[in-house]
């Protein structure tokens, strides 16, 4: 888990450094920053979308993450560890839009940094060889986005460390129980789910063109490779 360690320690200094030098920007500035990684974001997610083999599959794997994630209410949940999160970090003293902002910064971050095949790819080679050079890389390309997220979104960006050690070291430590559970086409299907869910993420949070609950298709990731499995086990894959 030292790529994650590592990715956690990059987070912190590139958020500490937004948010101790983000105010000297001029508004506009932080505002076109945000944007740039906005349309940056979206123009990745269509480049891992494009990687898939069958689009059925992140098709049908977003539809039913979806169902799950409204169900589960993962959205809604973020956001209130985010809530408290806040009232921890602030002592219960909230500002008119504090509070929102602390929440989008948090969750924004946390999907953005958690979302993709580094994040899967990286943290696998982590768990099964100890090979850390994928997340090491990851981990610089985080600093330099969680400077410019801290710089407009405040401190929750901070605190998606905890989602990084959490979601990344968990993906490490199962790889290290099922070095055969994942096979490339099962991957590749993750990674298209994971470009339709940084496409939502760059359309609603950095962009802001309308509300999406991006969080609520996080299960997409765990649905695709099942539907590979699945499709492939009934004869049906070629």
């Amino acid at each position: 888990m030292i790529g994650t360690w590592l990715n956690a320690a990059t987070v912190l200094l590139g958020g500490g450094l937004g948010l101790a030098f983000g105010s000297k920007l001029p508004e506009r500035l932080r505002q076109t920053v945000l944007l740039g990684l906005g349309l940056f974001t979206a123009l990745i997610g269509v480049r891992l979308f494009l990687q898939t083999e069958n689009p059925l599959f992140p098709l049908a794997a977003i539809l039913l993450g979806g169902l799950a994630g409204e169900w589960w209410r993962i959205e809604d949940r973020l956001r209130d560890l985010g809530r408290w999160l806040e009232a921890r970090v602030a002592g219960g003293r909230q500002g008119a839009d504090g509070g929102n902002r602390f929440v989008q910064g948090f969750l924004t971050a946390s999907l953005v940094f958690c979302v993709g095949p580094m994040t899967i790819l990286g943290s696998i080679q982590d768990g099964l060889t100890g090979d850390y050079h994928l997340l090491a890389i990851k981990a610089a390309l985080d600093g330099f986005a969680a400077l410019a997220f801290a710089s407009t979104l405040g401190v929750g960006v901070l605190f998606s460390v905890l989602v990084i050690i959490a979601y990344q070291g968990g993906i490490s430590l199962l790889a290290m129980h099922a070095q055969t559970v994942l096979s490339q086409p099962m991957v590749a299907e993750m990674t298209a789910v994971g470009g339709v869910i940084l496409l939502g993420i760059a359309i609603s949070s950095l962009l802001e063109i309308r509300p999406i609950r991006t969080a609520n298709f996080l299960p997409a990731l765990f649905f695709a490779p099942a539907l590979v499995w699945f499709v492939g086990k009934i004869g049906l894959g070629g």
